[in-house]
């Protein structure tokens, strides 16, 4: 779901490392403890939680207890005593942004015993600030929230000021202030009933009135005028309205505050304000804009008290793509990556050697060829490549190269599924029953016994590498299709070593697949959160085995560094577990093999909890809100009550005709959607505006495949015998607006192509003078075969000739593509306004664009 805008779409997404608070002020109580856990939202909008980190400052007690029984055993042995006295969250967040916002926010509560919670702080990045933070662990100051601070929201306003002839032929200057909407205000406690207030401020006078309040909604039609008296009557007037004498003009304003009706003893809550200078009238008679609303200046000093600080590394990314036809050079330049001789010539081989990490190239040249159907033979062509400059077999794909990356990437993608159903259930009984395995004598806690933990690690193990090796008619065909030519390339380039073509699968599958997944569940969808220190524990012990079972290395126990893993491995019978390591990697990496079974089998693409509406089936139900469950396969759209109940209701892929958003003002509630079927549409309230847009965006694309999709909709619900949209009342009329379009997908990896190849342009641009220094590498080289100058010696050429031409079409597409985005923020510049809907008084992101167009316009000239 792209933000429209003429000729272009805009993407925003986020990708946040929440890592550690410090230096957190202990609880106010006898034991000091807080359970604390930390929100990200956008605004005031929350889309995601970590984990409660329990008894946080209390580890700093037991870390001090264990030190002094430790003390001589840890110099010994290099242990360093640490005091934990912060928790530690370890979250990864990623969500694509729907709407626009003003800061990107992260709130501190701490959980007292009786569940209830306290909010301890906050963190508020403004958007236009997201850029320095880019990509880089920084340390945050927790600031204090004040009710008077928390605002959001717009309000829409027009100023008109008149000179007014009285009965008596007096004239006087009256000022008319319109307040026309609001949009986006908070909703405080779950609701949102607002009114403003308008005060005329100048000297020695306060004059105040006030607007109807508004019921249930955060979007406010106000629509009403109030007149002040800006200047006394008087018999004559030897200057116009225009002529106002400036002082008195620069000492009145205009503040609009907005409230929230309250029922609570305590008062209406405060929204947010907004004040306006009269001398904004000075050149017109009349003025019109949007604001942002403000926090209060109430004189109030802010509490400076330390509440610590948060770490945190936030990748904010905004793209601007143009419509399909703009990259036809650049995306057919890629495309054929795999059919240039030799590869390293390739366009998309360039990619990988000029960015400055292989990952930053790997993620989008993935997407972008899965799309279009060619990653595997691109991965063949560069894996091929790789192997044959390969010396030593036992080498073989261990860097972190564009292969590599390119593979991790595709086993990510096309794989997510494969290991939700091989490892997902074992991993939620090792988070849930917290089994010891500690095999460390050191690390063993009081009461623990080491041949228990060894032999409840051993069961761990042995369930979870008989479920890998045993499910290889799972492993998705793009990933056996690129692991039987990653095979076929090793055995034919080091004929002499009969396990290579085992190693060079394994390298992946074992290592860069089952045992990263096991080691973070949560980079994996395997588990919502990081898990706690000692699940962590047990699942990096049984990543580390599962991973050297994998290896089939000659000599496992000495592949471990610490004695106690060798000590540990005596358990396995190494010949038993290598016979079924190499009877899974053929499996998987066969020519013939393809999995038609699973085709058929039902694939989770989503589920999670929401409030729906009942849809009327039954003809005096009631039409009430419930929480449901639901459940998103490739077969069908389910709700129960809880999780693994029965389906109260179920909806086959072929009725869903269309999954569109909902108008606020159907029901007055935020982040609604319909599922459209044929006789009716089941009306749905998700969490937050993030996870409404992945529930849309998922359904979109099961409906995409119908042949019996709407191709118009009711953006409105049906109530009181008409339709709020159109206003039709015929239940069975046609919609009124386009439903959303876009070609039919794959429903598991939801990829838009001229998003990748507009990535894959803005790292080009990126690194334009990388793309010139090996220009002129391939310039060098064709003239002089000498030994290599070293600021050219970073570059893989192995053809000049040929790579100097793909960088001449990759530099030409990359300038056009940079014109036609310049030319486009010219356009823009010239027709957007400053306090327009889009762009309020206000916005320091839109007035820092409007400086840089401003300079680059001056340059021009």
């Amino acid at each position: 779901m792209a933000v429209e805008e003429e000729g272009l779409r805009v993407f925003q997404s986020v990708r946040i490392k929440i890592g550690e608070l410090k230096n957190l002020p202990s609880y106010p109580g006898p034991n000091k403890m807080r359970d604390c856990y930390c929100t990200v939202n956008l605004d005031q909008e929350e889309v995601f939680r970590t984990k409660i980190v329990e008894k946080s400052l209390c580890q700093a007690n037991n870390a001090r207890k264990k030190s002094k029984l430790r003390c001589k055993a840890g110099a010994s042995s290099g242990i360093i005593s640490k005091c934990e006295t912060s928790p530690f969250y370890g979250e990864d967040f990623y969500c694509e942004i729907p709407r626009s916002f003003r800061h990107l926010s992260f709130y501190i509560f701490d959980r007292d015993v009786f569940r209830r919670d306290s909010i301890i702080g906050k963190v508020a990045i403004q958007k236009e600030d997201l850029q320095k933070y880019h990509n880089r662990d920084t340390w945050f100051q927790v600031q204090h929230v004040d009710a008077d601070s928390e605002v959001q929201g717009k309000v829409h306003l027009e100023l008109r000021l008149s000179e007014v002839i009285t009965d008596t032929g007096a004239i006087c200057h009256k000022l008319a202030t319109r307040v026309l909407e609001c949009q986006g205000l908070p909703i405080v406690n779950g609701q949102c009933d607002p009114y403003a207030t308008v005060t005329l401020l100048g000297p020695s006078r306060s004059e105040v009135k006030k607007t109807k309040v508004k019921k249930k909604t955060n979007n406010p039609q106000f629509e009403e005028v109030f007149y002040f008296e800006v200047t006394k009557p008087c018999s004559y007037s030897k200057k116009s309205h225009f002529e106002i004498e400036e002082d008195e003009v620069d000492k009145m304003e205009i503040r609009v505050d907005l409230w929230n009706a309250s029922n609570l003893k305590f008062g209406d809550e405060f929204l947010g304000e907004r004040r306006i200078p009269l001398k904004v009238l000075r050149q017109a008679t009349s003025y019109e804009a949007w604001y942002f609303l403000l926090p209060r200046d109430n004189g109030k000093s802010l509490k400076c008290d330390d509440l610590g600080s948060l770490r945190l590394n936030v990748v904010y990314t905004e793209d601007h793509v143009f419509s399909s036809e703009y990259y036809n050079s650049l995306r057919d330049l890629l495309l054929k990556s795999a059919d240039v001789e030799p590869v390293s010539a390739s366009a998309a081989h360039v990619l990988g050697e000029v960015c400055r990490e292989k990952q930053e190239a790997a993620i989008p040249l993935v997407r972008l060829f899965l799309h279009y159907g060619k990653i595997v033979p691109f991965i063949s062509a560069i894996a091929n490549a790789e192997v044959n400059r390969t010396q030593d077999p036992n080498t073989i794909f261990r860097g972190n190269s564009l292969t590599s990356k390119c593979i991790d990437e595709t086993m990510k993608l096309a794989g997510m599924h494969y290991l939700q159903v091989t490892l997902k259930p074992i991993i939620d009984e090792i988070c849930e029953v917290h089994k010891p395995c500690e095999v460390d004598p050191v690390k063993l806690k009081d009461g623990e016994n080491l041949e228990n933990n060894k032999e409840n690690l051993r069961q761990y193990v042995d369930r979870i590498f008989n479920v890998i090796t045993k499910s290889g008619v799972r492993c998705p065909t793009v990933m056996c299709d690129i692991f039987f030519s990653l095979r076929e390339s090793a055995a034919k380039r080091f004929q002499g070593d009969q396990d290579v073509r085992y190693t060079a699968v394994s390298s992946f599958i074992f290592l860069r697949f089952f045992a990263p997944a096991i080691l973070s569940p949560n980079l994996f969808q395997l588990s919502p959160h990081h898990p706690d220190p000692q699940t962590s524990r047990t699942l990096t012990l049984i990543s580390k085995t599962i991973q050297t079972l994998g290896s089939l290395s000659k000599s496992k126990s000495a592949s471990f560094k610490e004695s106690f893993m060798a000590s540990f491995f005596d358990y396995f019978n190494e010949q038993k577990y290598a016979d079924a390591v190499k009877n899974f990697l053929d499996l998987i990496s066969s020519s013939g093999r393809r999995d038609h079974k699973s085709i058929e089998q039902p694939i989770l693409l989503k589920e999670g909890f929401m409030i729906k509406r009942a849809q009327g089936r039954k003809r005096f139900g009631m039409k009430n809100f419930k929480k449901r469950w639901f459940r998103l396969t490739n077969h069908e759209f389910t709700y129960q009550k809880s999780k693994g109940d029965h389906p109260l209701c179920s909806i086959p892929i072929e009725n869903i005709l269309a999954a569109e958003k909902l108008e606020e003002e159907s029901f007055k509630m935020k982040n609604m959607f319909q599922v459209i079927q044929p006789e009716r549409a089941l009306y749905i309230q998700a969490n937050n505006c993030v996870e409404a847009k992945d529930w849309i965006d998922i359904l979109t694309k099961v409906s995409q495949c119908n042949q019996k999709r709407l191709t118009v909709y009711h953006p409105s619900a049906y109530l009181n015998g008409h339709w709020l949209c159109c206003k039709i009342t015929s239940e069975s009329a046609p919609g009124c607006s386009p439903c959303t379009g876009g070609l039919p997908a794959n429903i598991q990896l939801v990829i838009d192509g001229d998003r990748e190849t507009e990535r894959i342009y803005f790292l080009f641009n990126t690194y334009m003078p990388k793309l010139e220094k090996m220009q002129e590498a391939c310039g060098s080289k064709s003239v002089y075969d000498g030994p290599e100058e070293e600021e050219y010696s970073t570059f893989l050429i192995d053809d000049p000739q040929e790579t100097y031409k793909t960088l001449r079409q990759i530099i030409f597409a990359v300038r056009t593509l940079e014109k036609e985005h310049a030319q486009y923020k010219r356009d823009k510049f010239k027709k957007t306004k400053y306090g327009s809907q889009e762009h309020p008084i206000g916005d320091k992101s839109f007035q820092s664009y409007i400086r840089q167009q401003s300079e680059i316009s001056a340059h021009s000239i």
